[in-house]
C-alpha cells in the first residue's frame, strides 16, 4: 500500500551550500539521505513530497554546518498482509513467478499460482496448467494477494513478499476476464 507519512529530523547543511535557498538545501540534503532506503516501520521511502516547516537552524562550535529542525512528508510502499496486488511478472523459474510490486518484487511459488497441475516449459520460461492450458509468462498483468512480508532494511534484495493466485479474483488479468465474460453470458 502506498502511504504518505509525516516525519521530523534535524537536517545538516554544509557550509558550501549555504549560497542557495534553504527549502532547496532541505530538500536535496532529505533526498540524499532517506529516498531509496528500506525501513521495517514505515516500508521502502520512494520521494520526499514537500517540505513543511524548517527551524531557523544552529551552528555547532567546532563544525560550520547549520542545523535545522523540519518536517517533511515522504511518499512510502508498505506490503500489507492479505492486501490484494497488481503487478507484472518480471521472471519465470523452475519453482515459481517474480512479480515487480512498485519497489519490490514478490514470488508466486508455482504451487499457488493456479488451481490446476502446473508444469514449467524452460524454453518459453513460462508456466503452463496441465488441465486448462493457461501459460503464465514474463510480462503478464496479475493479480495477486499478500501471504507473507519479511523486510530487511540491511538490503532491499534480502526482503521476502509471498503471494497466492489461487483465489477467486485473482489470477492473470486475461484469465480474470474471461472469466467475468463467461459468467456475464451465463446470466
Amino acid at each position: 500500500m502506498y502511504k504518505i507519512l509525516k516525519i521530523s529530523d534535524t537536517v545538516r547543511i554544509p557550509p558550501k551550500m549555504f549560497g542557495n535557498p534553504l527549502s532547496e538545501n532541505v530538500k536535496r540534503v532529505l533526498m540524499e539521505k532517506y529516498e531509496g532506503i528500506l525501513d521495517k516501520d514505515i516500508g521502502f521511502i520512494l520521494s520526499i513530497v514537500d517540505v513543511d516547516n524548517v527551524s531557523d537552524g544552529s551552528i555547532i562550535y567546532g563544525d560550520g554546518a547549520a542545523y535545522h529542525e523540519t518536517e517533511f512528508n515522504v511518499l512510502t510502499y508498505v506490503p500489507e498482509l492479505q492486501e490484494v496486488v497488481d503487478g507484472e511478472i518480471v521472471d519465470v523459474v523452475e519453482f515459481g513467478a517474480f512479480v515487480r510490486l512498485g519497489p519490490l518484487d514478490g514470488l508466486i511459488h508455482i504451487s499457488q499460482i493456479m488451481d490446476d497441475f502446473v508444469s514449467f516449459d524452460p524454453k518459453r520460461e513460462a508456466i503452463i496448467g496441465k488441465e486448462t492450458g493457461k501459460v503464465l509468462e514474463k510480462g503478464d498483468k496479475v493479480r495477486a494477494r499478500i501471504v507473507a512480508v519479511s523486510l530487511r532494511e540491511e538490503k532491499k534484495r534480502g526482503s521476502k513478499i509471498a503471494l497466492t493466485m489461487r483465489q477467486n479474483g485473482l489470477g492473470r488479468l486475461e484469465w480474470l476476464e474471461e472469466e467475468n465474460e463467461t459468467a456475464s453470458e451465463e446470466n
